[in-house]
């Protein structure tokens, strides 16, 4: 925001030295960008001040928001013009007629007439506040619109009042396949999610944007529309982003204006333009929509909390004289607390944290000493962090690096990997990146483009995984857990059992008493039998699997790879922060190895499933110990080498013992999955 300081002058005295006001202003929270003389083309030389806004404080886009901080800073009277105007008898009512047909995108328009208007120049002192602040000068009717919006932040517009069809303004949402010369004369297609200003056959104006040509004031023009009016910010930020039409109207409309003073600024921009361009204007305004008293919630301010938050006793007559001078109503006081009422054009005051943070600025920071002691108290770790650490921990420990990359991916990168099934697209319309504008729903595709880019770097193997959130979905109301889910996913040229190694030691470590269970997964992002499913109990945990040829060619790797993707809201429900433990055996491990031929349909989960139930209180471990196909078997059945471990807490286990309870796991096995013991 570059303010002027003669323009300043107008409405507060300012101390001599630009350099303290500026000093004073960042030290309050409008930094200072920089300042400098302003000579060129001016009656009287000026300086201009570029003050950094932040957009919680839309008050400050206009040259009485920045005098109203002064005024508060340095104690000075604050002069706000009155905006007085003489009106003629007749009604502007009768002239022209105001519609809004979209309130959730306009919900208030003010139209007021000016007729027998003189186009031409502006007066000096006009053009040296707009060139002031690099403002470029049109004509007198055109530079008051400007000039107005710079003094107070409220946007306006003007229209040449005989070019529009009907005498009436439409606000609404524009038609699929309308289009608009806007005033930089350039076409601009709209949709139907922008709002538009109408006149009775098209549309002449992009709702806090910017005005059309065909209605724009000329050097013929005589009778004049004024436009005042508030416009969804979320509306005008999309359509600006859409169109890649910014102006420093829209900039002021995204940041939200105070609709208490739209009728204000209509009457000083009528009074501005009788002054300059001469006219008449019509009785009242044409007011459409709902209006804007201004109100704002009140907030208590509790005194105790003052020190509490910013390690400093202030008076409390000193807090609540600088809320006051602010701007803020005092409606109730007493020894331990004040309730305030914060200004119109204060939106941002909703909380007791921000009357404080607006006593300290006005106060000073400089009065916070900077090596007061501070109580630090050691923070609990979350189950969340807990998860994430280990995690972390038990990745890099695998040989893993941690990768970084971004949310946004293209078309054909999000459709790559859809292991659970393909879903509709969450798409930002219209992200500066115009081909990589859509969220992804997986981090395999990402990591695998860090993949390729290390192999052209000479970098092979490179073995990956990321902690970031996927989008499902958007718009439903889905529990963030369900639309966002935080998720674990890794890469690396490893095989499948290896991988499916690093998952197991990672639950073990999260969970030692889950147990995981992998089905097969058909899916084409895999190698026919490399893809699973992953369950611990009725959850699905994730997914895992060799990646399939022509997704690798896809990706332009070179190399194989397998893949994890896991989600983590799974994992921290399972996590067990408390851990028991068990003293190391005192007895020996008997360990059974039993080789068992089944039918190709027996999934060794099943087998693990029998061995269990039938081997007794003795069986302590079950472990995978190979598997066969080939000549000696029939086509349609397999062979499964199963490790069982057999131990006694209490004593040394006899070979009768562990003879008898794998007789039982036999018999289990030939009886439920027809199984043979191969020899």
């Amino acid at each position: 925001m570059i303010v002027s300081r003669r323009w300043l002058a107008d409405y507060v005295p300012l101390p001599e030295s630009t350099a303290e006001l500026t000093r004073r202003l960042t030290l309050a929270g409008l930094n200072l960008e920089e300042f400098h003389d302003v000579t060129e083309g001016l009656s009287k030389p000026d300086v201009a001040v570029d003050l950094e806004v932040t957009s919680n404080r839309p008050d400050c886009l206009g040259h009485i928001g920045v005098a109203r901080e002064i005024s508060v800073l340095f104690g000075q009277p604050l002069s706000i013009p009155a905006a007085a105007v003489t009106e003629s008898s007749e009604a502007a009512s009768a002239a022209v007629s105001v519609a809004i047909d979209c309130p959730d995108l306009c919900p208030e328009y003010h139209a007021r007439v000016i007729r027998g208007v003189k186009i031409g120049p502006s007066p000096a002192w006009l053009q040296d506040r707009l060139k002031a602040v690099g403002i470029n000068c049109v004509n007198n009717v055109v530079d008051v619109t400007n000039y107005v919006m710079l003094e107070c932040g409220q946007p306006l517009h003007a229209f040449d009042y005989d070019r529009l069809q009907g005498r009436r303004i439409v606000v609404r949402r524009a038609g699929a396949a309308e289009k608009i010369r806007a005033i930089d004369q350039r076409d601009y297609q709209l949709s139907d999610q922008m709002c538009v200003i109408a006149d009775a056959r098209c549309p002449v104006a992009v709702a806090g944007v910017m005005g059309g040509l065909e209605t724009e004031i000329s050097a013929g023009t005589v009778n004049v529309l004024v436009e005042s009016a508030a416009f969804s910010s979320m509306s005008v930020r999309a359509t600006a982003r859409s169109l890649r039409l910014h102006s420093p109207s829209s900039y002021r409309f995204e940041r939200k204006i105070d609709r208490s003073r739209l009728d204000w600024a209509s009457r000083r921009c009528c009074e501005l333009i009788l002054q300059t361009a001469g006219g008449t204007l019509l009785q009242g305004s044409v007011v459409a929509g709902t209006t804007d008293d201004g109100q704002r919630s009140p907030v208590t301010l509790r005194f105790a909390r003052i020190s509490g938050l910013l390690g400093i006793d202030i008076p409390p007559a000193v807090c609540v004289s600088i809320l006051q001078q602010l701007g803020l109503s005092l409606l109730q006081s007493s020894e331990t607390e004040a309730v305030v009422q914060p200004p119109s054009w204060r939106a941002d005051l909703t909380r007791e944290c921000d009357l404080i943070e607006e006593i300290a600025r006005i106060h000073g920071y400089e009065h916070i000493p900077v090596d007061a002691p501070l109580p630090v108290v050691a923070a609990t770790r979350t189950r969340r962090e807990k998860v994430l650490d280990t995690i972390r921990a038990q990745l890099v420990a695998a040989g893993l690096y941690e990768a970084l990359t971004l949310s946004f991916v293209s078309e054909a990168q999000r459709t790559m990997f859809q292991a659970a099934g393909p879903r509709g697209p969450v798409a930002v319309s219209h992200s500066s990146r115009s081909h990589e504008n859509q969220l992804r729903q997986s981090l395999i595709p990402s990591l695998l483009q860090c993949r390729r880019q290390n192999e052209r770097h000479g970098t092979l193997n490179a073995e990956l995984f990321e902690i970031a959130r996927v989008y499902l979905s958007a718009g439903q109301g889905l529990p963030e857990a369900q639309a966002e889910p935080l998720t674990v996913s890794m890469v690396a040229g490893r095989s499948f059992a290896q991988i499916l190694g690093i998952v197991e030691n990672l639950l073990h470590a999260l969970a030692p008493h889950a147990v995981l269970a992998a089905s097969p997964l058909d899916r084409p992002e895999f190698l026919a039998g490399r893809g699973a499913e992953l369950r611990v109990a009725d959850h699905t945990l994730g997914w895992i699997g060799e990646l399939s040829r022509s997704l690798l060619d896809a990706s332009e790797l070179q190399d194989g790879a397998a893949v994890a993707e896991l989600r983590i809201p799974v994992l921290e429900a399972l996590f067990q922060p408390a851990r028991s433990f068990t003293p190391l055996p005192r007895f020996p491990v008997v360990s059974r190895d039993l080789n068992f031929v089944l039918p190709e349909t027996i999934t060794w989960a099943q087998l693990v499933a029998a061995v269990r139930s039938s081997a007794g209180p003795l069986l302590h471990e079950v472990s995978f110990g190979g598997q066969y196909r080939g000549k000696q078997i029939a086509a349609d059945h397999k062979s499964y080498v199963v490790t069982c471990r057999f131990l006694a807490s209490d004593r040394t286990l006899t070979a009768d013992e562990v003879d008898a309870a794998v007789h039982g796991i036999i018999a289990a096995c030939q009886t439920q999955l027809s199984a043979t013991l191969r020899a």
